[in-house]
């Protein structure tokens, strides 16, 4: 059984990456943790997700909670999930990373992170969506010199990021497989008189409303027809499953930085 232990336990994805973990035949959940002075501390698990008593606590220990796990899940904000990937460093822990809205340096502090630990980090753990990657990066260059490309991407009123990590992985995929640098054709938002659009741009759009958990569509759009790709979250189970498929995958990988392309076999 491999021993799971999983930070910002208290939270919607957290919640729901214990639960599953509680049910699957070879992953044991062993430790949640959560902020210190947050409500949930000294709570049992089961009590906070809203399913049966786990005799799992929920903790502020950093250093005490992760000395339990083999694997670390980490679906919490960027400052902490830098805490934790150190903490996981210096207990010699693997860690699967699901946070988003990381900066270009705090992505980079990961990395470095990542020499001395095996880190599995992904803006989306959906199997589905990872499989939508590869097709794009497969499609991309066939279309991209007659196409115009636009990303439009959905969620809850609540999430803070914007555009969402899985969009701008979307875009970052798409440019790259067409030698674009994305920095400098990603178009976030238009207003005004902003003139004719040109071939070269990615667009990238936000929507938040309401309790949508999460939906991505990339339009390739030419003169008389355009092709859409789309994927929608209906569960954040869709998310949590892979999370526990990415930790599974991780233990006994060396130190590196990987991801969930690597995880389901998709390079």
């Amino acid at each position: 059984m491999l021993k799971v232990v999983v930070v910002g336990a208290a939270g919607k994805m957290g919640q729901r990456i214990g639960a599953l973990a509680m049910q699957h035949q070879q992953i044991e959940l062993v430790g949640a943790l959560e902020r210190g002075g947050h409500g949930a501390v000294g709570r049992d698990f089961g009590e906070v997700a809203g399913v049966p008593r786990t005799g799992v606590m929920i903790s502020d220990d950093i250093g005490d909670t992760i000395a339990r796990a083999e694997v670390v899940i980490d679906f919490t904000s960027p400052e902490p999930t830098l805490e934790h990937v150190r903490a996981c460093v210096a207990a010699k822990k693997a860690i699967v990373i699901g946070t988003t809205g990381l900066n270009d340096d705090q992505v980079q502090q990961i990395r470095g992170l990542s020499g001395s630990i095996p880190v599995v980090f992904s803006p989306n753990m959906s199997v589905g969506v990872n499989l939508l990657l590869k097709v794009l990066s497969d499609v991309a260059p066939i279309l991209a010199d007659d196409y115009d490309i636009e990303i439009i991407e959905a969620h809850h009123r609540l999430k803070k990021d914007a555009p969402s990590g899985t969009a701008l992985k979307m875009a970052s995929v798409i440019a790259q497989s067409i030698g674009r640098d994305l920095g400098e054709v990603a178009v976030y938002a238009r207003q005004g008189m902003t003139g004719e659009r040109t071939r070269d741009k990615i667009g990238i759009q936000t929507i938040r409303a309401g309790d949508i958990v999460g939906e991505h569509t990339v339009i390739f759009g030419a003169i008389g027809e355009r092709i859409e790709f789309t994927h929608k979250a209906s569960s954040r189970d869709t998310f949590a499953a892979g999370a526990l498929r990415a930790a599974l995958w991780l233990q006994d990988k060396p130190a590196g930085l990987y991801d969930m392309q690597d995880v389901l076999g998709l390079r």
